[in-house]
């Protein structure tokens, strides 16, 4: 997995681009948070347009991300959640945990 980052009006949007699963991955995401966290950026976007696949440890890791921004007075949001990716949140029964948005531009509206 590749992870990229970008800013917009004090958002950050991350952009995951491969497959999620586990190992150094979850380091990778992880510690990024926890930079942002410490820098007080703490309302995330991850836009999961690129991402090919992610399986259990991928949810996880996203669980995690949605756990540690919360417990710090922020908010994880999800965008452009692919077909496979989506019926993965749908069996898991994690599509009602994440708020997920067709479009960048509206998970960022959503926070206003």
């Amino acid at each position: 997995m590749k992870l990229t980052s970008r800013e917009d009006n004090g958002i950050v949007i991350l952009e995951p681009k491969g497959k999620i699963m586990g190992g150094p991955d979850a380091t990778v995401l992880h510690d990024q948070l926890h930079e942002f966290i410490d820098q007080n950026k703490k309302k995330v976007v991850i836009d999961l347009a690129k991402v090919e696949w992610m399986n259990s440890t991928g949810l996880g890791i996203l669980i995690s991300g949605l756990t540690t921004l919360r417990n710090n007075g922020g908010e994880l949001k999800l965008a452009r959640v692919t077909e496979k990716i989506e019926s993965l949140l749908t069996i898991t029964k994690l599509i009602t945990v994440f708020d997920s948005y067709d479009s960048v531009e509206e998970a960022l509206k959503s926070f206003a």
